[in-house]
């Protein structure tokens, strides 16, 4: 990216000033913060003007990616929805597993679209290549609307992951190089709670599209849902251009000195002794041959996959024997409560620098909800573990994603490489998680309750997996440094 020259506020500052900006946050680390030190060697902040400029970009930057992020997965959640409201019966769908291709589809395109989408990140303006692909995915998902057969649902729902692939890695990229190692987890958790607010108030928004506009024009609830949804995805987008950031040293909302700073900060906190700049190829070529990238890419597949029942979960809840309304509002409590554990796990493994105790409490309480689940019909019963899976599944998110990104930060393109690789792998596991819930295992649904309680095992496996080989490796470095304070890998 070129540097802006016209406006004194939009000068990026040289590699030499990065250097000397560093070096002197370093030194002033050293001599003010060695107390401060955590187990890693990361320094809780304690200057002011660093406290202000984080919440400069907490105030800033969160709030457009959150909206972005709600409406990303609105969008995408909306067939779980339509389904409640003969979408299967108008578009001719038979069989066990039509629908779970349906869902399952969208995650193919997700999947071939995010690496090259976050190799493609670090050399183009985030703001607006975030935001251009916004405007795609809402335009592919009110098109979705004039969809007339099953085959044309599937084509629509291929495109539409492909369109929405670069953002949730784009967006955590973003937060990677703004924040800290201490402060990565809760933003991201922030974020993901997006998501979990997006999977409950669906129902809500469905209830009310389906009561007030259903055949209204002679067109269907579920149509007029994608319409609607898409509509106002595209004006969302149009804001994404002038309120998303770029990097901290391009930031036109960020004054000169609040650039070196962000920067400073940054390089101050990040592992290893790469250089700061790498080609897109090098980048790709560290993520692939560091096993780390490949034990958190089997950790967030056997996590995401164990999170395949938001697909599912107005189909669960509907076994509860309310009407359609009813179902719908029901489906937005447990995400809720989920949301705030989702933001609490974020906020305490980043206070504590801690990821692998909190993974194995998030992901042994889901476990404990799937059993209950799957073991009674009783509806007070099983909706109360409608609240305890996704409250434990869904709160470890921000602490895996927020794990990788301080690890495996050496440089740009190897995190951006790195992000976009553990989603992907992630994202693998909704394609065959997908699967695990079919029509005629109703209403028990026995396996995918059983299925996903096993995969939330596999990711707390990885977990300590992950732990023993950072562990080791702190070892090594804290011989090799011979009593300097260097930072240390967090576990």
């Amino acid at each position: 990216m070129s540097d802006i020259k016209q406006d004194p506020k939009d000068v990026v500052f040289s590699a030499d000033d990065s250097k000397k900006v560093v070096a002197h946050s370093e030194t002033m680390a050293e001599k003010g913060d060695v107390e401060n030190r955590d187990y890693a060697g990361a320094v809780a902040k304690t200057d002011p003007v660093e406290i202000r400029l984080v919440r400069k970009l907490d105030y800033r930057i969160m709030p457009i990616l959150v909206v972005m992020y709600f409406l990303n997965y609105i969008d995408r959640n909306t067939l779980a929805q339509a389904r409640l409201d003969n979408l299967e019966a108008e578009l001719g769908m038979e069989g066990d597993f039509q629908f779970n291709t349906t869902i399952s589809i969208l995650f193919v395109g997700y999947v071939l679209m995010q690496i090259p989408s976050n190799m493609l990140i670090t050399r183009v303006s985030p703001s607006i290549y975030m935001s251009s692909w916004m405007v795609v995915w809402s335009i592919v998902s009110a098109c979705t609307a004039l969809v007339q057969s099953y085959s044309g649902m599937v084509v629509c729902r291929f495109l539409l992951g492909v369109t929405e692939a670069p953002f949730y890695p784009g967006a955590t990229y973003l937060l990677a190089i703004f924040y800290t190692r201490k402060e990565v987890a809760s933003r991201i958790a922030v974020l993901y709670c997006a998501q979990i607010l997006a999977t409950g108030f669906a129902g809500l928004i469905a209830a009310g599209v389906f009561s007030g506009l259903d055949d209204a024009r002679g067109i269907s609830g579920w149509r007029w849902l994608f319409i609607i949804e898409g509509c106002i995805t595209t004006v969302v987008a149009l804001a994404g251009f002038w309120l998303l950031p770029d990097t901290p040293s391009t930031t036109r909302w960020l004054k000169p000195k609040e650039r070196e700073l962000a920067h400073a900060r940054i390089e101050r906190d990040k592992m290893g002794d790469s250089e700061e700049k790498a080609s897109v190829m090098e980048g790709l070529k560290q993520a692939c041959m560091d096993k780390r990238t490949w034990i958190f890419c089997l950790m967030q597949n056997f996590h995401l996959a164990a999170c395949c029942f938001n697909s599912f979960f107005p189909t669960v809840v509907k076994t509860l024997g309310f009407s359609k309304t009813h179902t719908l509002l029901l489906t937005c409590p447990p995400f809720v409560f989920a949301a705030a554990a989702a933001i609490f796990m974020g906020w305490s493994s980043g206070r504590h620098h801690e990821r692998t105790w909190h993974i194995t409490a998030g992901l042994g309480t889901a476990v404990l909800g799937f059993v209950i689940a799957s073991s009674t019909l009783n509806t007070a019963g099983r909706y109360v573990a409608c609240f305890i899976f996704p409250v434990g599944a869904y709160s470890v998110n921000s602490v895996i994603i927020g794990w990788v990104s301080s690890t495996l930060s050496q440089t740009r393109e190897k995190r951006a490489v790195v992000l976009a690789m553990t989603n992907v792998a992630g994202q693998i596991g909704y394609i065959y998680g997908a699967y695990v819930w079919p029509e005629y295992d109703e209403p028990r649904y026995g396996i995918g309750f059983g299925v996903s309680a096993g995969f939330a095992l596999g990711a707390i496996v990885c977990a300590w997996w992950m732990r023993g080989l950072l562990r080791r490796e702190n070892e090594r470095m804290r011989v090799a440094s011979q009593g300097e304070a260097v930072n240390y890998y967090g576990y």
